[in-house]
């Protein structure tokens, strides 16, 4: 009996020295999450949802829109996409530094390994199938990007990416005070003007609508378009062809080219009789503007525009 009851003993021991050392191993599993979970956000994105860290230091971007948003948040990304052989001025100086992975059609999945990014934030349509391959590198959000007239959502999600809301509101208050600013120089002259803009480029002419980037801004201001381009459109941007050259009709008329090629096309367009028949021509109210600026898509390209309002609108008044 005694032997009996030293042997209940003896198990008694070993059944809580087990529970002790189970309990103990859950609890070294469970510290390292709560910890981790701690140095993280879960973000919502376009293909579900991503813990990324807390306060990123190493960012990549996919996109030259997202690129100019987290520089405008004060986040200068270690890599970044690239549309242009030659940056446009407001990216000139930002640029320094920051690693170009390739093209947005093929980034360099290789080159983002080796720069060992703590993040990386896209476009799902552009990169949605290489989405695990970004994964396994760093934690991935894609947003689900509509075209320009979706820059303003897109920026916001950048900042509650980077965990810079209250950085995007002092940016967006710049952007207004910037934008009254201008209300206010123009004046009454606002409601007399009629603003034109289009891009000719590879064979084709684009005029970009109300609800393009640049229009939105045009918009904002409450300068008036002519009645071709004062209408929203999918994706904000519609082909034109020479036919219909009097859809570009307006007092001030901004012109965008990119490379040999679309000067040769802007010569050609000026020897067409609809071209020489634009008021803008006739009152010589055609002004040149840097198409990756006026299609930047983000706050420092919007800035940039603004400033060129100024310079043709107020100051060469």
């Amino acid at each position: 009996m005694n032997i009996i009851r030293w042997l209940r003993f003896i198990l008694l021991i070993i059944m809580s020295f087990s529970i002790v050392s189970a309990c103990g191993s859950r609890s070294a599993q469970i510290v390292p999450s709560l910890d981790a979970a701690s140095n993280c956000r879960i973000i919502q994105h376009a293909l579900g949802e991503t813990c990324v860290p807390a306060q990123p230091q190493r960012v990549i971007v996919l996109g030259v829109p997202t690129l100019g948003d987290a520089l405008a948040l004060g986040v200068k990304p270690i890599g970044s996409i690239l549309y242009f052989d030659n940056p446009p001025p407001y990216l000139a100086q930002t640029r320094e530094d920051i690693e170009v992975i390739g093209k947005e059609e093929q980034p360099n999945i290789e080159k983002i390994l080796t720069l060992k990014p703590d993040l990386i934030i896209g476009f799902k349509y552009s990169a949605e199938a290489i989405y695990n391959q970004l994964s396994q590198v760093a934690p991935t959000v894609l947003d689900d990007w509509e075209g320009y007239p979706s820059w303003r959502n897109h920026f916001n999600f950048v900042a509650e990416v980077l965990g810079k809301t209250e950085e995007a509101k002092q940016v967006w208050a710049n952007y207004e005070q910037r934008i009254q600013s201008l209300k206010v120089a123009l004046g009454n002259r606002i409601q007399a003007l009629e603003i034109s803009f289009v891009y000719i480029c590879c064979g084709t002419i684009d005029i970009d609508l109300q609800n393009s980037f640049s229009g939105s801004i045009l918009a904002d201001v409450g300068l008036r378009r002519p009645a071709a381009q004062a209408t929203p459109i999918e994706g904000g941007i519609t082909l034109l062809s020479e036919e219909r050259l009097m859809d570009i009709d307006g007092d001030i008329l901004f012109v965008a080219t990119d490379g040999k090629e679309s000067a040769q096309k802007l010569a050609q367009l000026k020897q067409n009789p609809l071209w020489q028949n634009l008021k803008a021509v006739q009152h010589n109210r055609v002004y040149p503007v840097n198409y990756p600026t006026w299609r930047g898509g983000n706050p420092l390209a919007a800035d940039a525009v603004i400033d060129d309002l100024f310079k043709y609108l107020v100051e060469g008044s």
